[in-house]
């Protein structure tokens, strides 16, 4: 998988986000978009992902041939704090609905999915009475234990505490590779496996 940014710039109303990213992504690399809160890095992402489209410049994503841009949700995972499990339903439930539109990565089904989040004892307890860490953790298991090919992070360890962190990274550890993996961060824990860095304030 790629994807190729050309002179990509997205503004809202007449206020430039970013301007002037010409860029490669490919399966098998890690890659930081890093800067302060506020600068642009959820943008950028949103519009990696094809859900939002540039004001200027060209994005293209491509495996063997190029794929339509209403096409490539099927190639990605995305987590990230704005998107919102469904509260009422269990944690059960919530996995078979998220594995209706996505395969399970080789080797994990339902029961070892719950086994990663250790939260055997929560399987049937609606998301609602989960702890903000425990939302967080599954958002990135659903994310990350897909087989889809490009994975989106987006600040993945908001919400954890040290051992969450730690099992963030074991996580990662397991399930990126060969995948092409983006991270939109401002914590070097959250990214200090990528190989490919893009500070968002150089393209203001």
């Amino acid at each position: 998988m790629k994807i190729a940014l050309n002179n990509v710039g997205r503004r809202f109303n007449k206020e430039w986000i970013f301007r002037g990213i010409s860029a490669e992504f490919v399966s098998g690399d890690s890659y930081a978009i890093l800067g302060p809160n506020g600068s642009g890095k959820s943008t950028l992402l949103s519009v990696l992902t094809g859900s939002l489209s540039p004001s200027e410049g060209d994005i293209t994503f491509s495996n063997t041939k190029e794929i339509a841009i209403e096409d490539v949700y099927k190639h990605i995972s995305l987590a990230a704090p704005y998107l919102e499990l469904v509260e009422t339903f269990t944690l059960k439930e919530i996995i078979n609905f998220h594995f209706k539109f996505k395969d399970f990565a080789a080797g994990v089904d339902e029961k070892s999915l719950i086994g990663i989040l250790g939260l055997e004892k929560s399987a049937n307890k609606e998301i609602k009475y989960f702890s903000s860490g425990m939302k967080q953790r599954t958002k990135l298991a659903l994310a990350c234990c897909s087989n889809s090919p490009i994975l989106f992070l987006d600040e993945p360890t908001s919400n954890l505490d040290v051992q969450g962190v730690n099992w963030y990274r074991e996580l990662i550890e397991n399930f990126t590779k060969d995948r092409l993996t983006i991270i939109g961060s401002n914590q070097i824990q959250e990214y200090e496996f990528c190989g490919n860095f893009m500070q968002i304030t150089d393209f203001k």
